[in-house]
């Protein structure tokens, strides 16, 4: 497998024009992923992940939306310069992406089989009915049984579980080389999401995707990725070997959120949490955004923008970095 990543993201910054002016949604964002690997982009609501993620996929609106420096080079392209119509030739077929909410993603007037094979229509060329052969491929692969009948259903005749696998089944049915998975398992009751996330890892040994994860549920980043970014008010704040960043979290943020999480905590202990909000774009100061939550904070941090910093195969965005 080569070293060479196949996606990298590099000094992503990403602005919004809104009635109260200019704001940045995502700032100076960098990370990487190998073919063939997962890494899990984590945080809070509000932390620019998905917007990262639509980025990615050029799917923000536009003019109100612009990528105002940085790269995002997959293979040997350029996607925050490519043209629309280079990006529609990648989209859905080199780079398939699944959605949070499957019920609005779906449209409710067109058949599942439509849906799924318009992408071997756009990208392959091939007519409907060859197409279809391909469709109830696919829908086998992502277990979805009695395949010839679920092609002629609508998506308001399926459950939460059966949409996001058709969503799944649009996302990879051109053989894509990466798969962006935002929050798929919103929604979903707990059965069904292990089954989900199940369903992911088979298709990433058989196929040898890349996968791009975005989530705030650690335990599934812990069962999915080798490499975790943590994300906080549209920032990096601390990446690297999932296993080392759980075990020796060093960024507060990042301790943070893994002692707030439920399944660290002892059978009647009171749940650890993390005081206040995120704050929102236009109004996170010139120093750390974190600053006002943490617990580690100086004068210094409130002033002064911390820059990603090595902490052996980690790093951290932080003046005062956990022991």
């Amino acid at each position: 497998m080569s070293a060479t990543p196949l996606l990298r993201v590099e000094d992503l910054t990403v602005g919004f024009r809104t009635e109260q002016g200019y704001v940045r949604v995502v700032e100076d964002v960098s990370f990487s992923l190998k073919a063939g690997k997962t890494l899990g982009l984590v945080g809070e609501s509000g932390c620019g992940k998905s917007v990262t993620a639509q980025t990615i996929m050029r799917l923000l609106p536009s003019p109100s939306s612009s990528i105002e420096a940085g790269r995002i080079l997959f293979g040997d392209e350029d996607l925050a310069v490519l043209s629309q119509k280079r990006m529609q030739k990648i989209r859905g077929d080199r780079i398939g992406m699944v959605f949070q909410e499957p019920m609005t993603s779906l449209n409710p007037t067109l058949r599942i089989g439509e849906q799924i094979a318009e992408p071997l229509i756009l990208h392959r060329g091939m007519r409907a009915r060859e197409a279809e052969e391909q469709v109830i491929r696919v829908l086998g692969l992502v277990g979805m049984g009695d395949a010839e009948r679920r092609l002629l259903q609508y998506p308001h005749e399926l459950s939460g579980g059966l949409r996001q696998r058709v969503m799944i089944a649009m996302a990879i049915i051109c053989n894509p080389m990466l798969l962006i998975a935002d929050e798929p398992t919103t929604a979903l009751d707990v059965t069904i999401q292990a089954q989900i996330m199940e369903l992911l890892k088979l298709l990433q040994q058989e196929m040898g995707l890349a996968i791009l994860l975005i989530t705030h549920d650690l335990g599934m980043v812990a069962e999915m990725c080798e490499t975790v970014a943590v994300m906080y008010a549209g920032r990096i704040v601390e990446t690297g070997p999932t296993g080392q960043v759980f075990a020796s979290p060093r960024h507060p943020y990042t301790y943070g959120l893994l002692n707030s999480s439920p399944r660290r905590a002892r059978k009647g202990e009171r749940l650890l949490s993390i005081p206040g909000i995120v704050p929102p774009p236009g109004e996170r100061g010139t120093g750390c955004s974190f600053n006002k939550r943490c617990t580690n904070a100086t004068s210094r941090c409130a002033a002064e923008r911390p820059q990603m910093l090595p902490l052996g195969a980690a790093a951290a965005a932080c003046w005062n970095p956990m022991p």
